[in-house]
């Protein structure tokens, strides 16, 4: 949901420390607010898109760009109290590794872009960068974000093969969503770079798709979820202009909260964890979709893979 305003390998890692150290280079020109996208509604707010009385659920092209080539990936942890509660949370970095090359992010290869180049299962996974600076984003600024972004990458650095999901040690309090996805430029002369907003979601109910694999924990469970919810619509929408509904539902959105039987991507030590499904037009044109509440038909498919 948006507000107003190829080939399969394995992820790599650079042989940087799992800690990189943050490039602090500022930017030199104000960064404009930009719309959210792909908003992750809290559980009880998100609805499955179904047919729900419209004569085609389906996501349409809007000629805008889909991520057709490798994706760097390179986290971001911000806050000051991460230093001594981001725990397993480091792990997501293992996430993206597993994400990569996955059946999971192959659910989103029949979406193409002008000229018909499709959607790219290829991750590059770099090191999490972390700044332990206060935060007081709340996550309602976009434009705070990718600050954030050029300051830590640098504005010189950022790229646009470039996504840069910022996990922030803020509570979500009464925010009725747990992440979104937008994007923007550091400066008015560099790449449009692709970024996104995680809560810490630690003892959260609202954003918590339960059933912690592998020994994780809660936290990192909710988070893995919600991450996998952003890349599907990064990857399908990173401009914020390619694929989406007539009510501005992204691919994960119309899949937020409902879970296959197979909704587990697993990284190449069998690390498993548990995602949404996302949406695919063909599933739903085949009544192919997994249902929602036992009833309905969707376009919602299975993530499962595993990356040997």
């Amino acid at each position: 949901m948006r507000l107003v305003f190829s080939a399969v390998v394995v992820a790599s890692l650079c042989a940087a420390p799992v800690f990189a150290q943050s490039d602090h280079s500022s930017k030199s020109e104000t960064i404009p607010e930009t719309p959210k996208a792909g908003l992750h509604l809290t559980k009880g707010q998100a609805k499955v898109g179904g047919q729900a009385g419209r004569r085609n659920p389906n996501l349409t092209y809007h000629g805008g760009p889909v991520r057709a080539a490798t994706t760097e990936i390179h986290p971001i942890f911000w806050g000051t109290t991460w230093p001594g509660s981001i725990g397993d949370k480091a792990d997501i970095i293992k996430f993206y590794q597993g994400a990569s090359g996955s059946g999971y992010l192959g659910s989103n290869h029949e979406y193409t872009q002008t000229g018909g180049a499709q959607v790219s299962t290829t991750l590059s996974v770099f090191s999490i960068a972390t700044d332990y600076a206060t935060n007081s984003v709340g996550g309602g600024s976009t434009s705070a974000i990718l600050t954030e972004v050029c300051k830590v990458i640098g504005s010189a650095n950022v790229k646009a093969n470039g996504y840069y999901p910022v996990y922030v040690d803020t509570k979500r309090g009464n925010a009725g969503y747990c992440a979104w996805h937008s994007a923007g430029k550091c400066t008015q002369s560099g790449p449009t770079v692709q970024f996104a907003f995680f809560f810490n979601l630690d003892g959260d109910p609202g954003c918590d798709p339960g059933g912690a694999l592998n020994g994780h924990s809660q936290g990192l469970t909710a988070i893995a979820n919600v991450s996998g919810h952003e890349l599907s619509e990064m990857l399908t929408d990173p401009q914020l202009n390619a694929w989406y509904d007539q009510q501005g539902a992204e691919n994960s959105d119309k899949c937020a909260w409902t879970f296959g039987t197979n909704s587990i991507v697993f990284t190449g030590n069998n690390t498993a964890w548990k995602i949404q499904g996302n949406w695919s037009n063909a599933a739903y044109t085949a009544g192919q979709g997994y249902l929602s509440g036992g009833s309905e038909q969707t376009g919602c498919i299975d993530g499962y893979s595993h990356v040997q």
